[in-house]
């Protein structure tokens, strides 16, 4: 007769075989959702980039139309019973090949420095150094009163480094929060400055699109002007809320930063770039050349959040920790002194009328 113990575990086996036989079914459940998961999110981007990417205008939607007919198939497919396996592979083959010739075509797509762009972005931002002598050529220096009436002017200037005394980081938000516009200005023993700002350089028929940035619709441009310019465009014209927040930063830093700028602008001449919305940004960029210079400063979501931008240099010293931080952002907004300043050449002055008063940082 069999044992107690072996009469347990016959009894047993089928009780485990269920299990198996459930986790197994799970598992095919699991690898089938991720399957029609990554199909779909692959769908959908292909969607975008036909959307933003192809010409032709109907033939676009044909486009759109087929390929997402096809990429809602492949989603599904993995749910169905193929009556026919050798239809199954053709399909499997068809969606590989369609995949592969989108991705061949994406990859072919390389930006440009010969388009017709808009006045405000027509010339890039080139320059030299000689000695403690930097010399920029197309510094923008609008005279704006509106959007579309405007006076345009560019200008070769000359920056005498050894007279660098000051950073400031610029934020320009209009209407999100967490959402901001970085950039980048340099002041000198002379009171003059100059602002840097990367942007998108769009073409003169086009708009600025978040989503657009995500599939290749913009070059990338770093921009210098006078800050009676696009400090002033932000505020007055633009209705956006504008913040100045004096960095704290040893004056070889300053300087290395700056030849940073040039050397990133005389890089996007010689070989254009696409902007991306989250990885090839206002402030992503700025991180990119500030990380070198000043070490240990980590990945952080407050670099795509860049609102939030002044708690991260708050915790890692950029910011005068000796005030609290809720006073530096109330004392840092200056939309209302740029407004009251207008387009004067006393501009850069005026907005920091405080920090200078207190005999503060801020150029």
């Amino acid at each position: 007769m069999d044992s107690v113990e072996t009469c347990e575990r016959r009894a047993s086996a089928p009780a485990r075989s269920g299990v198996r036989a459930r986790l197994a079914l799970a598992a095919r459940m699991a690898g089938r959702a991720l399957a029609s998961l990554a199909v779909a999110l692959f769908g959908l981007w292909g969607c975008g980039a036909l959307w933003y990417q192809a010409r032709g205008g109907p033939g676009r939607i044909l486009f759109i139309a087929l390929w997402g007919a096809l990429s809602v198939a492949a989603a599904v497919a993995p749910w169905r019973r193929a009556a026919v396996p050798r239809m199954r592979r053709a399909a499997r083959a068809g969606y590989a090949l369609a995949a592969a010739a989108l991705l061949g075509w994406w990859m072919s797509l390389a930006p440009s420095n010969d388009r017709v762009w808009a006045d405000d972005v027509s010339r890039m931002l080139g320059g030299t150094v000689q000695g403690p002598v930097a010399t920029l050529r197309n510094v923008r220096d609008f005279d704006w009163r509106s959007e579309s009436s405007y006076t345009p002017r560019w200008e070769e200037r000359r920056y005498d480094l050894d007279q660098l005394v000051s950073v400031d980081m610029i934020l320009s938000s209009w209407g999100m929060p967490a959402i901001a516009h970085t950039l980048v200005s340099f002041g000198f023993a002379d009171g003059g400055h100059v602002a840097f700002s990367v942007e998108i350089r769009k073409e003169a028929h086009e708009q600025f699109s978040e989503i657009g940035g995500f599939f290749k619709q913009f070059e990338l441009s770093l921009v210098a002007a006078d800050e009676r310019d696009i400090v002033y465009v932000r505020t007055a014209v633009r209705g956006e809320r504008v913040a100045l927040y004096p960095v704290r930063m040893p004056r070889p830093a300053m300087r290395t930063l700056f030849l940073s700028y040039v050397a990133t602008a005389n890089a996007l001449q010689r070989e254009p770039r696409f902007y991306h919305t989250l990885f090839a940004n206002c402030t992503t960029l700025v991180y990119q050349l500030v990380r070198p210079i000043v070490g240990g400063l980590p990945l952080d979501y407050r670099l795509l959040l860049s609102g939030y931008l002044p708690e991260y240099l708050y915790e890692h010293g950029g910011l005068d920790r000796g005030v609290p931080l809720a006073v530096l952002r109330r004392e840092a907004d200056i939309t209302g002194r740029a407004a009251l300043a207008g387009n004067t050449p006393g501009f850069s002055r005026a907005i920091r009328a405080p920090f200078l008063a207190a005999g503060g940082a801020g150029g």
